[in-house]
């Protein structure tokens, strides 16, 4: 591992941690130094750290973290652009967990690394000009939509000293990320946030930003296998909970019996809201099936609660989270566990697309969603966590499952080369419509309590409020009041019923 250590942005010294040796350099800028070593040793870890920090960066720690070479980390205890960015991205790389590994873009010149030969994949995209955290976030945002895995490091620095080293990012830098790495729109949406929710006039800077155009990265960023062998005797439980398509499910089973890394059970939680509960899957007894079978029926409907129960059966190493609609290829099983092993993956999600759409991605990315019903976790990782009763029958239970596994510490990642097919089957869900108690009432919440309740829990304020105002732009057309001030007040009130209802979900649950 090669050290760079600064002054904010000037090179102090460089250090290789091996030798010891102090590696002399042509620039004392810091990312010109850094994209010097690249070159020079594109095979060798570089990190930078404030060298206020000189003292107290644990380069044991930092080494564990590149199990594979597509990692990018950095630590610090605040984003280089502030909780503003968030106006213009609502995914869940926003709100870091400082107290583990945890999946993220935001970049601190604080401290961090990158192997070499990555690192020069984006020497052209990157302006010199820039302040060195600038560009380390410019990095890791075009990275990581195109495989560079990029995460907080807790344990790289000990006793950090961040305070004394570096200023927030100006907002003209503000603007021209976002006018660099967003679609032109966000420029003009953080403008109108920052307006709205701070107050704050700043023409000057998102007029300056219009002068810049936005960076595209198409550079594959992909990792060697750690392992060439996948463990013998790996064994998986698909978990298919259902209700009313015993038709779609009997093709499942059949997918599944076809595998060429058989499931070791398949368990199906069968809901029933009929007065008298009754199986529909009478195939299961009649029919001969190469794995064993744990069918459950039970009278109590809902996603969340079929699931928990199945996830208390699971016997085997992985748990596939399955939809009772999706169609399997032969080898999905073997092709994802060995993706999984290959690589030290604990949890990932599987491409599952209709019938008419093409996957676009080539290349496995961090995931900022989860597919409860086309993913495998491996079993240790959910023992202890359950999906949330809370969202019951509503929106949002899979996103909240995957917020508890990467609060875990564990990354969840998409692999799009593993494709399976959703129906979407036009029969199944409830026999009689599944009415909320909020349905009933004079003011109904906007949006959807259980979409609130998500939100509440995982989205910065400043995500919370740039999704209050899309809504409210994006609902106008499509409801029947056409006065904007009338408007304005029933949305508000909507908002707030809500907001009231996601508390009161919440509190029924803990």
């Amino acid at each position: 591992m090669l050290i760079l250590f600064h002054n904010n942005n000037k090179v102090v010294e460089v250090v290789d941690n091996k030798t010891k040796d102090a590696i002399l350099l042509e620039s004392s800028q810091p990312t010109e130094a850094l994209f010097f070593l690249a070159s020079k040793y594109s095979n060798r870890i570089i990190a930078w750290c404030h060298v206020s920090n000189k003292e107290k960066i644990n380069t044991k720690a930092l080494t564990s973290y590149f199990t594979l070479s597509n990692i990018m980390v950095s630590n610090s205890k605040s984003s280089y652009f502030g909780d503003a960015i968030g106006y213009v991205e609502d995914s869940l790389f926003m709100n870091v967990n400082r107290n583990i590994k945890y999946p993220t873009w935001l970049m601190h010149s604080n401290c961090g690394a990158i192997y070499g030969e990555n690192l020069l994949a984006f020497k052209t995209q990157m302006d010199c000009r820039n302040t060195f955290s600038y560009n380390l976030n410019s990095i890791a945002k075009l990275g990581i939509a195109r495989g560079l895995l990029c995460y907080f490091a807790p344990d790289i620095i000990v006793e950090n000293e961040e305070e004394a080293i570096v200023k927030k990012a100006s907002t003209s830098e503000l603007f021209k990320f976002v006018k660099e790495h967003f679609k032109a729109r966000w420029s003009f949406l953080l403008f109108l946030n920052v307006l709205i929710f701070q107050k704050k006039v700043l023409f000057i800077p998102f007029i300056k930003s219009l002068c810049f155009k936005q960076k595209t990265f198409d550079k594959a960023i992909t990792s060697e296998a750690i392992t060439e062998e996948v463990e013998a005797n790996t064994s998986i439980s698909v978990l298919i909970p259902t209700l009313g398509r015993a038709k779609y499910l009997h093709d499942v089973l059949k997918d599944l019996s076809k595998q060429t890394l058989m499931p070791a059970e398949v368990i199906i939680i069968e809901q029933d809201d009929s007065e008298v509960a009754k199986s529909e899957l009478n195939y299961i007894k009649s029919e001969a099936w190469p794995f064993k079978i744990n069918h459950k029926l039970i009278v109590q409907t809902g996603a969340c609660n079929a699931r928990n129960i199945g996830l208390q059966l699971v016997t085997s190493d992985y748990v596939f989270l399955a939809d009772d609609d999706i169609r399997f290829n032969k080898a999905t099983l073997k092709e994802a566990l060995s993706f999984m092993q290959t690589y030290n993956f604990d949890a990932i999600t599987l491409s599952c697309l209709r019938g008419s759409e093409i996957e676009k991605r080539n290349v496995p990315i961090q995931w900022a969603a989860f597919g409860s019903g086309c993913s495998i976790v491996k079993t240790s990782v959910v023992r202890k966590i359950k999906f949330d009763m809370a969202f019951e029958h509503g929106f949002g239970e899979d996103v909240d499952f995957g917020m508890q596994i990467r609060n875990k510490g564990i990354d969840i990642i998409y692999l799009p080369t593993v494709q399976l097919k959703h129906l979407k089957a036009p029969i199944g869900g409830f026999r009689t419509k599944y009415v909320h108690a909020w349905e009933n009432q004079v003011v109904i919440p906007k949006p959807s309590p259980t979409v609130m309740l998500y939100n509440l829990k995982y989205k910065t304020e400043p995500q919370l409020n740039s999704y209050k105002l899309t809504l409210f732009f994006k609902f106008y057309k499509r409801q029947a009041i056409k006065n904007p001030f009338k408007y304005y007040r029933v949305f508000k009130q909507r908002w707030k019923v809500s907001q009231d209802w996601a508390n009161n979900l919440q509190n029924k649950t803990v």
